[in-house]
């Protein structure tokens, strides 16, 4: 019952239960990444008339972060390239970095120096501040 309601009131953790009829009815499987990510587009490659192009998506294993996306399916899903990565022998070039999931609210995320959660205290006043007095 939980996964029911999770599916049907739920986008970030896989897919909704409208996007998995849509995807059942129009959807054809592309291909899937290491990550599990499945990517979709439109049966056939049919041309949208509304967006005068395919439709293309892609349904997450796991939380839906958009930064999960590996770089040869990010160029296929921005319509870059024509052809899926599962087409081409596709080879990341050097400089392209595995991903790394957001650290934001976690122990590793970045704390400059002056923040109070950098080292636990509020480093002193540099000299630059000068405290208001009245009259």
């Amino acid at each position: 019952m939980k996964q029911f309601f999770l599916k049907f009131f739920t986008w970030w953790s896989g897919q909704t239960f409208g996007t998995q009829l849509w995807t059942k009815r129009y959807g054809e499987l592309v291909g899937q990444d290491e990550q599990g990510n499945r990517y979709y587009r439109t049966r056939g490659g049919a041309i949208d008339p509304t967006l005068g192009f395919e439709r293309r998506w892609v349904i997450y294993n796991g939380y839906a972060e958009a930064s999960r996306i590996p770089t040869g399916w990010h160029g296929w899903m921005h319509h870059v390239v024509d052809v899926p990565p599962t087409e081409e022998n596709y080879q990341p070039r050097e400089w392209q970095k595995p991903h790394q999931p957001n650290p934001t609210g976690t122990p590793n995320a970045y704390r400059p120096s002056g923040s109070t959660l950098a080292s636990g205290k509020r480093p002193k006043a540099t000299g630059d501040y000068q405290p208001w007095t009245p009259g």
